[in-house]
């Protein structure tokens, strides 16, 4: 390991030890607002709208963890990051959370002191061509230009892949998603690789979606989901089990147009648990009882906020694929409330 990559993951982990000594649920509480770290502008994910109001699936799950705090979904104060200053955000405590389409890795989760507290879109890298270019497969780009984000996992996966297929490439270095789309369509690089439901999103914003292809091969695993600073245990619960909260309740038919009847009692204990009608789950994490439904409320359940952000019905169209319910075959799975 070069020694300033070294002394810079030093840096954040001290950074991360230092922000996380206080407790950061009494934090958000006294402040009266979250502050959650997304990405400069994705659309689906997070992006502001005409009205310079925050959209997108990670935002949703920003707002459900404001509202299981604070009782407010509006409560959130969005902090935009690029892949190189997300990390340090958080360390230092700018932001209480991070829900940026990022990656969790052995070293970040290690090395770089973060908590990632679950998974809420199972992803992988792809590679996205003009369709003019000519090319059906990832295996034929041989000195092709790729537009990359700095500071992100898909540098170290596209040099693996390229290697692999003893092929060579032209970085062309980017730092937001913007940035990239701009290159990539002003023709500055052949190729733009990056997450898979990224390079979907970015190609619904383009005037003619269709002359773009998205290349069939995936070359990597990249489970993308919120994280928080280690060594605030109960700050990590609030989150990891708010996110949890939207899981369960998709897979208990409970959804932002049965919720209210739901919560006044059912004959199904775990939807009573989930919804604070039984048991002391909120008083655990510091929370009233209402948490979850608060939570839930924000935006709808998991499925809900899928289908709205990044569904087959948008622009983006997002089939769940891995990301549909365990009970369907996907990969989203919590544990039990209980």
């Amino acid at each position: 390991m070069k020694k300033s990559v070294f002394f810079g993951a030093l840096t954040v982990a001290g950074l991360a030890a230092g922000a996380a000594a206080a407790g950061t649920l009494d934090d958000v509480k006294a402040r009266g607002k979250l502050n959650c770290g997304v990405t400069t502008g994705l659309v689906g994910f997070a992006a502001p709208d005409a009205n310079g109001e925050w959209m997108g699936f990670d935002v949703g799950v920003c707002r459900a963890v404001a509202a299981a705090v604070l009782g407010d979904p509006k409560a959130v104060e969005f902090v935009p990051t690029t892949g190189k200053t997300r990390f340090t955000a958080l360390a230092s405590g700018e932001i209480d959370m991070l829900a940026r389409n990022t990656t969790w890795t052995f070293s970040r989760d290690v090395d770089l002191k973060f908590t990632f507290v679950g998974v809420n879109y199972y992803d992988g890298q792809g590679f996205m061509v003009p369709k003019d270019l000519g090319v059906s497969s990832a295996k034929e780009l041989d000195g092709a230009t790729v537009c990359i984000q700095t500071g992100t996992t898909t540098e170290l996966n596209l040099a693996d892949f390229f290697r692999s297929n003893n092929i060579s490439y032209e970085p062309v270095p980017i730092e937001t998603n913007a940035e990239a789309q701009q290159q990539y369509l002003a023709g500055a690089c052949d190729v733009y690789t990056t997450d898979a439901s990224g390079l979907a999103a970015t190609r619904a914003t383009f005037e003619d979606p269709a002359g773009h292809v998205l290349l069939p091969e995936i070359i990597s695993k990249e489970p993308l989901g919120p994280l928080v600073r280690h060594g605030d245990d109960n700050w990590g619960d609030v989150v990891r089990w708010s996110l949890n909260a939207l899981i369960t309740a998709e897979e208990l038919g409970v959804t932002s147009a049965n919720i209210a009847e739901m919560a006044a009692g059912t004959n199904n204990p775990e939807v009573n648990r989930l919804l604070g009608t039984e048991g002391t789950l909120g008083e655990m994490l510091g929370l009233d009882a209402g948490w979850a439904k608060a939570a839930i409320m924000a935006g709808g359940n998991y499925g809900e906020l899928f289908s709205g952000n990044i569904g087959e019905a948008t622009p983006i169209g997002l089939a769940r694929g891995l990301n549909a319910q365990w009970t369907n075959g996907g990969l989203i799975y919590s544990p039990p409330f209980r």
